[in-house]
């Protein structure tokens, strides 16, 4: 017996391996980015009344009304962009499974996109599910001369061709916590207009941002409305990553092939939990300053920990991920430097090699999370410190 040759160029994700190699080892889980903490309590109750009030039959399979109403209404007020609920807005079971339905609804076989590296461990699986070829575009890291990553204008540009059909931008960015800037948003649209290219953005940390930073969608960018497809969820804002609603935005010639995939990929996101997604998108502007203030103290904190024992961790910009450099500690590979942590003192953290082709330049890396109660965090730096 045999599986896909597509099922066999990828592996399990190493992120979810390492939850439960934290389980196993009853070790302090700051590999995979679940809170645990609870959830707000409005969105909580919104979600018993919705069950309460019978709403568990299927909705509507591209979304409930009320959510897409209320995702349209938030869209146009943080990014200027008007949405037609109607025709350009689709509900899934998450943002993963809107990235996926995207690429399959928008791409031929063979057709290219462009992925920056480092980069989310889901973009390669996707590439191979919808027959993609990929073009990688290196992140640097930091240095004296530059405090955030950075990509190479010359060599996006060189990674454009005739047969580009899109590129993957993931702002604020999992693992580095990178934040686009709005000049590096535009060279990005210039090419994506000059090579009659798409934007696939994944925005699901939209709200977690650090220092003043601004986030912004390339949507909203000239030209750019009806070539990109913004995708965000429920999942990070609101500390719900279970429920897997999220969605995917774009004109309606976009959002027809999303729509054809979606329908028989999954029919539906959970409809009670739809309705309960229409009351968190309503929260007020004190929710969104509030989560980044308790983010901030969290990522200070783990920050100033990890810096303590001698690893040089990358400040974020947004997210909630610190990927460091181990190599000032330890002279092994990434993956032994996180079996080290997990069976030594206790603590998970993701092997940067996950974010990075077989073969390039995660291997001195490691990520963790800081979504966790201060009380975690403070145990996972007290075992730390036993190295």
């Amino acid at each position: 017996m045999r599986i896909s040759k597509k099922a066999q160029q990828f592996g399990e994700s190493v992120i979810r391996d390492m939850t439960r190699r934290a389980i196993q080892h009853n070790a302090v889980n700051l590999a995979q980015g679940f809170p645990d903490f609870g959830a707000p309590e409005d969105l909580k109750l919104a979600a018993r009344q919705a069950i309460d009030g019978d709403i568990n039959q299927y909705a509507i399979t591209w979304g409930a009304v009320d959510l897409r109403t209320a995702i349209a209404r938030k869209f146009e007020q943080l990014q200027g962009v008007p949405v037609d609920p109607a025709t350009e807005i689709t509900v899934c079971c998450g943002s993963t499974e809107a990235m996926i339905a995207t690429l399959l609804g928008v791409l031929d076989p063979g057709e290219e996109i462009i992925v920056f590296e480092p980069f989310y461990e889901n973009y390669g699986p996707d590439a191979i599910l919808s027959e993609a070829s990929i073009r990688y575009v290196d992140l640097y890291p930091p240095d004296p001369e530059n405090s955030d990553w950075r990509f190479n204008p010359d060599e996006l540009h060189a990674a454009f061709n005739q047969n580009t059909r899109a590129i993957i931008i993931n702002t604020p960015h999992n693992p580095t916590g990178k934040v686009f800037t709005r000049d590096e948003l535009k060279f990005i649209a210039g090419l994506c207009n000059e090579f009659d290219a798409i934007a696939v953005t994944d925005e699901i940390y939209e709200h977690i941002l650090y220092d003043g930073h601004q986030h912004i969608s390339i949507a909203s960018l000239p030209e750019m409305r009806d070539r990109t497809v913004t995708i965000s969820s429920l999942s990070k804002t609101y500390s719900v990553t279970g429920w897997r609603v999220g969605w995917a935005i774009a004109a309606p010639a976009l959002t027809a092939g999303i729509r054809k995939v979606h329908d028989f990929l999954t029919v539906g996101a959970a409809a009670p939990l739809q309705a309960a997604g229409a009351a968190a998108l309503s929260l007020p502007q004190c929710y969104y300053e509030d989560l980044a203030e308790k983010y901030t103290e969290r990522r200070d904190l783990l920050l100033n920990g990890l810096r303590e024992i001698g690893l040089k961790a990358f400040r974020p910009r947004g997210a909630y991920y610190i990927i460091a450099d181990f190599s000032p500690v330890y002279a092994g590979d990434d993956t032994s430097f996180a079996m080290h942590l997990l069976e030594s003192v206790s603590v998970a953290a993701v092997p940067g090699s996950s974010f990075y082709r077989l073969g390039s330049g995660g291997s001195r890396y490691i990520r963790f999370t800081f979504c966790k109660k201060i009380e975690t965090l403070e145990r996972a730096i007290e075992n730390l410190r036993k190295l």
